[in-house]
């Protein structure tokens, strides 16, 4: 497959500094950047890593996906007292302390705590608010979670499921006539054996890049080259990089 060449960098959840040590990989003047989504959450800097996914949009064109952890944030963002519940044990805490600190965490109220990033980082805010559910990339489709394969045109799926859809997306029959590369499902769930390397679906026309760099994992970037090649440099939780080439 001939494709403009691209860097596509799978779910970061605040790991900043896993991020900075992957894009030392990236070659800004050959390659446009993607991030598929879940910049923030359970990381200890959602803050830093919002920040530089801002500036390399700012600087160079670089495109962010949106994931369901944004998702989430704004939600509460929005209605704190409904969603406070639900968000801060899966990851919330971590990132809204990332941006006000944990003394503004523990001593304000859900509604208070809100007001307070609204008021003194609305630019990040409006940055997460502007994230689109899925990019077109040449014959490749970039999507957090997946899509919907009961749909006729996958375009149609609902938002919930480009950004939270699991099994009934990459169980089944790919039918988009895209290569589809997606996040969201840490790979050590689909293939154990393997733990946090990518996936590749059977079909071959569906990759996981989620490696759960989070739960101590790997944060992933693909590189996808003219000539249909694929080159994966993977960063672990202590920092070392691992390096594969590959063809489908």
């Amino acid at each position: 497959m001939m494709t403009e060449c691209a860097f596509i960098i799978g779910d970061v959840h605040g790991c900043l500094k896993q991020l900075e040590q992957l894009l030392t990989y990236w070659n800004p003047d050959s390659e446009k950047l993607f991030f598929i989504g879940d910049l923030i959450d359970r990381g200890e800097n959602s803050r830093g890593v919002v920040q530089l996914a801002m500036k390399l949009r700012k600087e160079y064109g670089a495109v962010v996906i949106g994931g369901n952890h944004e998702e989430m944030f704004l939600e509460w963002l929005d209605a704190p007292i409904n969603h406070a519940t639900y968000y801060y044990p899966r990851g919330g805490k971590a990132t809204i302390s990332s941006f006000l600190g944990e003394e503004r965490f523990h001593s304000l109220s859900h509604t208070d705590l809100s007001k307070a990033l609204q008021h003194f980082f609305p630019e990040e805010i409006t940055f997460l608010e502007s994230l689109p559910d899925y990019v077109e990339h040449e014959g490749y489709l970039f999507v957090h979670a997946g899509i919907d394969p009961r749909r006729k045109d996958w375009r149609d799926t609902e938002k919930m499921f480009f950004r939270s859809i699991r099994e009934p997306f990459y169980t089944k029959e790919n039918k988009s006539g895209k290569m589809i590369i997606f996040g969201h499902t840490p790979t050590r769930r689909i293939h154990p054996n393997k733990k946090d390397d990518i996936w590749i679906s059977p079909c071959k026309t569906k990759i996981d890049i989620d490696g759960g760099a989070v739960f101590g994992g790997m944060l992933h970037g693909l590189h996808l080259k003219e000539n249909g090649e694929y080159q994966l440099h993977s960063i672990t939780s202590n920092l070392e990089v691992r390096d594969h080439t590959f063809l489908l």
